[in-house]
């Protein structure tokens, strides 16, 4: 495993009680972000995997809108706390940039604010990876901190890290989703928060 991985992994393996917590409280203030959410399940059909999933509860608002959804995430504390929260939904370990799925067979997948610290030069292959999941016309939702900048924080959610995070240009993903196959339908940014946010809905071509 390359070293961004491992120390993202090992982060939120120490971090994973507390951000539980705070998670899905900002999770229940987010009714714009839940609007994304609810569009994107409308459009899809077929099974949905949510990559980066953390403590599962974006995975449970989407089962909780019809969808046949799936969790992943790099952390096993992660996986551990969503299955614990919710029993009868399926998460399993795995880094979103090797996905253990056969081509093609998705009908939707969503990366709700789990590509923050993938080094930006990652994304091309993440993109391309994402594409080779899905089935033609399946939807992506991606959400990601907006900006130019690398972040390195000493420590997060009351504990020490040592993951590196980065702020995405939404022109920039747009373009990249472009070159992997995807046409971008929607995009939103939000204000308000410290660091700005945007989502990108877009269709596998």
């Amino acid at each position: 495993m390359t070293s961004h991985l491992d120390a993202t992994r090992d982060s939120y393996d120490t971090v994973a009680e507390d951000y539980a917590v705070r998670v899905g409280q900002l999770f229940d203030q987010e009714p714009i972000g839940r609007a994304m959410l609810a569009a994107f399940a409308e459009q899809v059909r077929g099974p949905v995997v949510d990559v980066g999933c953390g403590p599962g509860h974006v995975t449970a608002h989407l089962a909780s809108l019809g969808l046949d959804v799936s969790g992943v995430d790099l952390s096993p504390k992660m996986v551990e706390i969503a299955r614990r929260q919710y029993p009868d939904l399926r998460f399993s370990v795995g880094s979103m940039t090797a996905l253990d799925l056969p081509d093609g067979e998705l009908g939707g997948l969503v990366a709700w604010w789990s590509i923050f610290h993938l080094p930006p030069e990652v994304l091309p292959a993440l993109f391309a990876e994402f594409r080779r999941t899905l089935a033609p016309g399946g939807r992506l939702l991606v959400g990601f901190h907006v900006g130019d900048e690398r972040l390195s924080p000493e420590k997060a959610y009351g504990h020490p890290v040592t993951y590196d995070a980065y702020l995405l240009d939404p022109g920039r993903v747009a373009g990249l989703l472009a070159q992997a196959g995807f046409e971008v339908a929607a995009r939103l940014t939000m204000e308000g928060r410290k660091l700005p946010q945007a989502c990108l809905a877009a269709r596998a071509v």
